[in-house]
């Protein structure tokens, strides 16, 4: 256990808190996704009449409050600690994802997408600023690992949740119960948490002594142009499975809402397992004196390859070797998910920008959900098939693994003028050399 340097407290269970963090994400995943559920829902897109752009657009929404809101939520906890601005935020989105369900008008519910989209923009920098504080190098990729599992066990649960509640009772109380509920989660995260907003005295002390670093050095770096593109490729598919994925197996593949609901979660939970379980794998590798950056870079490189396999799935002729390659495709792909993940946002930042580096990042990975979103609407629309929408996703993906080959690379790390070695990060760029 390690204590922040940023606040100076002790950060209690790192991994029951880490327990706490995953179960945050997946409740935001929850909340963000239900409205997918709805969007295959005949009632809800006859009682708004949307078209298929329209159902593209209205599942964008989320993604541009959120991105906009990303540096913003960077900069906020890298300054003023994890505890009070995630608590704040969490309140926000799941009162706004309750609020969703009394809405009659598409501006009213275009306006609530945005607000759960700008509050839930704290999760990632948050969780990330509290990992980077408290893991050291061959535990971040099992910790990453089990973190995510939050965001892909998210639209697991909720997707077949969400379809049970619009069938047996409407999609009003589908939205009140998702939000409502998540608010539980407030209660021993307030309890476990100690509060790391810094005081005067400590603010003064980081000022005057720790190094900073500028989003225009951030930018200066190869390695966070191609985190930005690799998370970029990568939303692009998840998101894509998340906003799309019911609607075209019920359009499709002729399911059932029920049983899309079942083999979504079928694909985020392969996604989920495979996301830990490459992680700790990576971890243990790197635990027995392998190099980090090209070990996590294997990983990376093999999930974007194998998640191309989604384009098998879109031409399959079959109903069932369609499902089996929705799901393997996905699952493939959570071997990138950790240690993408660890190595763009982690082991290749300074401590100091964790937060504003996640920020900047996840700029692009919510490009990546408003833009899959409504281009795929679009592509749809123009097609009349889902094969068209399948095939960037591929392209995408391409792109992803290629970027991981050159650009992420140790030389190309973002550095911090005069700034010391912390134990656990090697080197003058945090985690950037062998640990």
């Amino acid at each position: 256990m390690e204590t922040s340097k940023d606040t100076g407290h002790r950060a209690g269970n790192p991994w029951g808190i880490l327990a706490l963090l995953a179960l945050g994400l997946l409740i935001s995943f929850v909340d963000r996704t239900s409205l997918s559920s709805a969007l295959a829902d005949k009632s809800f897109v006859e009682h708004f009449a949307l078209t298929s752009v329209e159902r593209g657009w209205l599942n964008s929404a989320f993604f541009w409050s959120y991105g906009l809101c990303q540096l913003a939520m960077g900069w906020i906890v890298d300054r003023y600690g994890v505890k009070w601005p995630y608590t704040v935020c969490f309140a926000i989105w799941c009162l706004a994802t309750a609020l969703t369900g009394a809405v009659t008008t598409l501006g009213a519910l275009i306006l609530m997408r945005l607000l759960v989209g700008a509050a839930e923009a704290v999760v990632i920098p948050a969780s990330y600023r509290w990992m980077g504080n408290n893991f050291k190098e061959s535990q971040k990729g099992l910790a990453v690992g089990i973190f995510t599992t939050g965001g892909k066990i998210g639209p697991a649960i909720g997707a077949p949740i969400a379809a049970w509640i619009i069938v047996h009772h409407s999609w009003q109380m589908m939205f009140v119960v998702t939000g409502l509920v998540g608010l539980i989660w407030l209660a021993p995260w307030l309890l476990a948490v100690r509060s790391d907003y810094p005081s005067k005295a400590e603010q003064a002390v980081r000022r005057d002594s720790t190094p900073s670093i500028t989003i225009g050095r951030l930018l200066a770096s190869p390695v966070v142009w191609g985190g930005m593109i690799n998370n970029f490729c990568y939303g692009y598919f998840t998101f894509y499975c998340m906003s799309w994925m019911p609607a075209y197996l019920v359009e499709q593949r002729g399911l059932s809402l029920k049983e899309s609901g079942l083999y979504t979660f079928f694909s985020f939970i392969g996604i989920a397992i495979v996301a830990t379980i490459a992680g700790w794998a990576a971890d243990r590798l790197i635990a027995g004196g392998r190099d980090a950056v090209l070990v996590r870079k294997s990983f990376v490189i093999a999930g974007f390859i194998g998640g191309t396999t989604v384009l098998l799935g879109a031409y399959a002729p079959s109903l069932e070797m369609a499902l089996f390659w929705n799901v393997l495709s996905l699952s493939l792909l959570g071997l990138t998910t950790a240690n993408n993940t660890t190595l763009c946002k982690l082991t290749l930042i300074p401590k100091q920008a964790i937060g504003l580096n996640t920020g900047l990042q996840q700029v692009a990975t919510s490009l990546a959900g408003g833009i899959s979103a409504s281009f795929s609407g679009w592509l749809l629309h123009v097609s009349g098939s889902y094969h068209a929408p399948m095939l960037a996703i591929f392209v995408f993906l391409l792109i992803g693994a290629g970027s991981s080959v050159v650009l992420l690379q140790r030389k190309w790390a973002p550095k911090v003028a005069d700034a010391r070695p912390e134990a656990g990060a090697a080197g003058p760029v945090a985690g950037a050399a062998k640990p």
